[in-house]
């Protein structure tokens, strides 16, 4: 949202109307208050502590609202300052965790990390109609490995250009499928910010800007 840096301060609707509500039961108490008072046996007064147990807990009530409204203003500071900052990632090279890439000129190019060594490990690619269109054999060593993909599906022919997912499927010795990371690398073409999270567009994919690793000058790669 761009105009967060404006609503900075503010209270949500939650926290007015907690603050209302404690209000007004304060107003409550300090009128029965004054009426038990009025009507006491002055013989048996009434036993003090007790209103001053519940002054206590009306002050922990009202320090409690008064914190949640200071964090409120924190997480608005915050997402003010990552608005601000992704806008100057346009034209800037991103790596992003993310499945997705772009073929273009006949080459598609992902990174993915395998936690540890597996016994087996294959690369499926699939189209935006998460079609199968191609499958290749995967490194099975610990570590990041590159993956250059030619465009070519498992027919030979050359595959159009536009957005294509990887998937690794890697196994250890025991035949359990290891967590790989994926990630891919794309100019920033764009920043969405109408949403409650940054998005990142980096040609025809979106990712949240959570999942950007690193941003570089395009002139350094």
């Amino acid at each position: 949202m761009v105009d967060a840096v404006s609503g900075i301060g503010s209270t949500s609707p939650a926290l007015a109307n907690s603050q209302t509500g404690l209000a007004d039961n304060f107003e409550m108490f300090l009128t029965l208050l004054t009426e038990q008072m009025k009507n006491q046996d002055p013989l048996n007064p009434l036993d003090s502590t007790q209103f001053v147990n519940q002054l206590v807990d009306f002050s922990s009530v009202e320090q409690q609202i008064a914190q949640n409204q200071n964090l409120e203003s924190l997480l608005l500071l915050q997402s003010a300052a990552a608005q601000s900052s992704s806008v100057s990632y346009i034209g800037r090279l991103a790596t992003a965790e993310t499945p997705q890439a772009t073929l273009q000129n006949g080459s598609a190019n992902w990174e993915y990390t395998l936690p540890s060594d597996a016994t087996s490990s294959s690369i499926i690619i699939r189209d935006d109609n998460d079609r199968i269109v191609a499958r290749r054999d995967g490194e099975t060593s610990t570590g990041s490995h590159d993956f250059a993909w030619d465009g070519l599906g498992d027919g030979g022919a050359a595959l159009d250009e536009g957005v294509y997912s990887l998937e690794v499927i890697a196994q250890d010795s025991d035949g359990e499928n290891l967590a790989v990371n994926i990630q891919a690398a794309a100019r920033v073409t764009g920043v969405d910010l109408s949403g409650s999270e940054v998005i990142v567009e980096m040609g025809g994919i979106r990712v949240p800007l959570s999942s950007v690793m690193s941003i570089k000058e395009a002139d350094t790669v």
